[in-house]
């Protein structure tokens, strides 16, 4: 079974958060400027491999084509001076001891999800964070989980153990990106984002001092980690959640017919606004002439409570669905009918390159946040015409999420209705069209009043892009990177550093 990203985000489910940082081969300049890569000395990655042995990869190295890639095939014209793979912390702090002070970019990659390709930098060191997988479940619910863990290992981890964490639908997304980001996924209202659970973060900064953040232990760190996004503040090499209890789910699809969107959509944000915390609901557009869309989402508890708010919604949007799918499912079922993963084993819902079988993808893709008011659905709809192949992916927020004040932790968009992505397949060839479509989108929705952003679905071309991921709690994330890493050894071209 072949499942692409556009399958994961346009047919199935949530749209996810990515991993640490990843910088397209195209229009975005290197972090430092090239002409100061190397500018003494280059590393000395010899001293590296004495201390790694063959975990660290040249590019002369056997494994070299395949360590390298991150998932979006669009990124694959960048071409880092090594990767380190690392299975502990003293890893990670031997690769910050022999790399930091050449001036070359320094990132770490989890998931390797992210769009731009920042967690793979072009003449710089890669801190491969896979081989931290591990996650143990301890008897009062915390799960302590390696930085390098993919979502689907965190959740058939929790589920052998009777327990869920709220998190994004996409299996092979790193539990690092999705969390120092936010963390919007397919519980979230119930449950909160994936950084409201954090309980304790370990992490080696930039001057390789080995630090817990917690409420109680550099609290302001801890409090940028929630949600300032990935590879700002130093490499986290461990997670501690509070998990809840996993009570049984139900998942839903309804496709409605081409032409209704308007209605729907419509229909939707008002039934959404007004929800029980134990829904959440993705509307999902598919551009076209005309376009269609589906509302896709799960529910806690059984099918018994939540077909009469289907039935609600269908009232309101007037429009019958041409299909109708709701199916009772444990936490692990539905977390794999999200990802797409239904009739696939754990082991396959993996990369192709560890043995699964998901391929990696070459896509284009930006954001926007919904603000607590409506967007008009008539306009919306008209942003999607005539632009087939183009999804708009409006992922629920509200319940859980808005408990918090903007303030509480470095995610500001408390108050949001919902997530706004915006994604388009592409090749190299089409790579320019697919940006100018979604860009278009994404001003578009601005101008509706959709005008903040999601830094886990980082986008180059974003204007006034610091303020639209952090809003007001830009000046003391920059405080916080002042202070953690003041040399900007982290610093990357949409890091806090850079705002």
């Amino acid at each position: 079974m072949t499942i692409d990203r556009r399958r994961f985000l346009a047919t199935l489910g949530a749209a996810t958060a990515l991993a640490v940082r990843a910088a397209p081969a195209r229009a975005l300049t290197a972090f430092p400027p090239r002409d100061r890569v190397w500018a003494d000395a280059p590393p000395d990655w010899q001293a590296l491999r004495q201390r790694l042995g063959g975990r660290l990869v040249l590019p002369a190295d056997p494994g070299y084509g395949t360590a390298r890639l991150g998932y979006n095939k669009l990124n694959d014209g960048q071409l880092p001076a090594a990767v380190a793979r690392c299975v502990s912390a003293d890893d990670v702090r031997a690769c910050l001891d022999v790399a930091r002070g050449h001036g070359i970019p320094i990132a770490a990659r989890s998931g390797g999800h992210g769009y731009l390709g920042y967690s793979v930098p072009d003449r710089g060191l890669v801190i491969d964070l896979r081989g931290m997988a591990d996650v143990v479940v301890r008897p009062d619910g915390t799960a302590e989980v390696g930085a390098g863990a993919r979502l689907i290992e965190v959740y058939a981890a929790l589920a052998q153990a009777g327990r869920l964490l709220p998190g994004g639908s996409c299996p092979t997304v790193g539990i690092s990106g999705l969390t120092l980001g936010g963390g919007i996924g397919v519980l979230a209202r119930a449950y909160g984002l994936t950084c409201d659970r954090l309980a304790s973060a370990e992490l080696v900064t930039a001057d390789s001092r080995a630090l817990t953040a917690s409420p109680t232990e550099e609290p302001g760190l801890y409090w940028a980690l929630r949600g300032g996004g990935g590879g700002n503040f130093g490499v986290v090499t461990r997670f501690a959640f509070a998990t809840a209890p996993a009570p049984g789910l139900t998942v839903f699809v309804l496709a409605f017919p081409a032409g209704s969107v308007t209605q729907v959509l419509g229909a939707w944000q008002q039934w959404v606004a007004g929800a029980p915390y134990e829904l959440w609901a993705s509307c999902q557009v598919s551009g076209g002439s005309p376009p269609s869309c589906r509302v896709v989402g799960c529910w806690v508890g059984d099918p018994g409570g939540v077909n009469p708010l289907l039935d609600r919604l269908v009232r309101a949007a007037g429009t019958t669905p041409g299909s109708r799918t709701v199916t009772a499912k444990d936490y692990l079922g539905a977390m794999r009918f999200m990802a797409g993963c239904s009739n696939d084993t754990i082991a396959q819902c993996h990369p192709t390159w560890e043995g699964g079988v998901l391929p990696r993808a070459g896509f284009v893709a930006v954001s926007r946040m919904l603000g607590p008011a409506p967007l008009d659905p008539v306009k919306v709809t008209g942003l999607m015409a005539g632009r087939s192949g183009v999804d708009l992916l409006l992922d629920s927020l509200g319940g859980a999420v808005g408990r918090p004040a903007p303030d509480d932790t470095a995610f500001p968009h408390r108050d949001s209705l919902a997530s706004a992505q915006v994604y388009a397949s592409a090749t190299p060839l089409s790579e320019d069209r697919a940006r100018a479509t979604v860009d278009a989108i994404r001003d578009g929705l601005a101008g509706l009043g959709a005008r903040g952003a999601y830094v886990n679905y980082i986008d180059d071309t974003l204007p006034d892009w610091g303020r639209a991921y952090h809003g007001a709690n830009l000046p003391r994330l920059k405080e916080v990177a002042r202070r953690y890493d003041p040399d900007g050894v982290f610093a990357f071209p949409q890091s806090v550093t850079a705002a």
